[in-house]
C-alpha cells in the first residue's frame, strides 16, 4: 500500500520512514500550508487536508511540539517557530532556556497528533505522548528540534543523545505513527479478506 505523507522537515519523514517497512512512504513535494490551528489535532487536520487535495489514496500529515509546564503549555503549537517564523533549531532550543533559567519545575512532555485522509476525507486521528524533563544545556547531536533539551529519565539521556531504535521505541511521533500503521493494516487486511470472498463466491 502507498502512502503520501506531507512534511518539509526531513527530521520528520526521517523518522517516518523508520517506523514501517510494511508500506510505501511517498512524500509530497509541496511548500507547507499556514498553520492556524489552536491544538495540534486542529493542525494536524488542516495539514492532511491541505496535502490530500495533491495527492489521490491514503494522505497524512502531523503536526508535534513541546509542551513545558512551567510556560503554561508552550511552546505547544509554535514549538516550530518558537523564536520567530524561521527560527532554527538552535534558535528554538536558547530561547527555551532562556525561558526556564533558574525555573524548578522542569517537566514537560512531546505531544504528536497526526490526521488521516483518504481521497481527501479525514479518516482518524491518532496521538502520542512522552513525559520528560527539560535540561539546562543541549547533550547530544542526534534527533532535530528540542531533542538535545529533553531528558527521558528511562534512558538516563536526552533523545539527542539517545539512539534510533530507543527514541523509535517510545517517542510521541512513534505512538502516533505505530497506531496509524496497525489501523491502516487493519483496513488492508478487511479488504483482502473481502476480496478473497467475492472471489470465492464467483467459484
Amino acid at each position: 500500500m502507498i502512502i503520501h505523507c506531507g512534511t518539509s522537515n526531513k527530521g520528520k519523514l526521517r523518522e517516518f520512514q523508520l517506523a514501517t517497512s510494511k508500506f510505501e512512504l511517498r512524500s509530497i513535494d509541496a511548500p507547507p500550508p499556514e498553520e492556524h490551528g489552536a491544538t495540534f489535532e486542529e493542525t494536524s487536520i488542516d495539514k492532511t487536508l491541505y496535502y490530500a487535495r495533491l495527492a489521490k489514496g491514503y494522505v497524512f500529515a502531523d503536526d508535534s511540539g513541546l509542551e513545558v509546564d512551567a510556560l503554561g503549555g508552550a511552546p505547544g503549537v509554535h514549538s516550530a517557530r518558537y523564536a520567530g517564523p524561521h527560527a532554527t533549531d538552535e534558535a528554538n532550543n536558547a530561547l527555551l532556556l532562556e525561558k526556564m533559567r533558574g525555573v524548578k519545575d522542569r517537566s514537560a512532555r512531546f505531544v504528536c497528533s497526526i490526521a488521516l485522509a483518504l481521497d481527501g476525507a479525514i479518516v482518524k486521528t491518532f496521538r502520542g505522548v512522552v513525559e520528560g524533563r527539560i535540561i539546562d544545556a543541549a547533550r547530544g547531536a542526534r534527533g532535530f528540534g528540542y531533542d538535545p533539551l529533553f531528558f527521558y529519565q528511562p534512558f538516563g539521556c536526552t533523545f539527542g543523545e539517545a539512539s534510533d531504535a530507543q527514541k523509535m521505541a517510545v517517542s510521541h511521533r512513534a505512538q502516533a505513527l505505530n497506531a496509524m500503521f496497525a489501523f491502516l493494516q487493519g483496513a488492508e487486511d478487511a479488504c483482502d479478506s473481502g476480496s478473497s470472498r467475492s472471489s470465492s463466491s464467483h467459484r
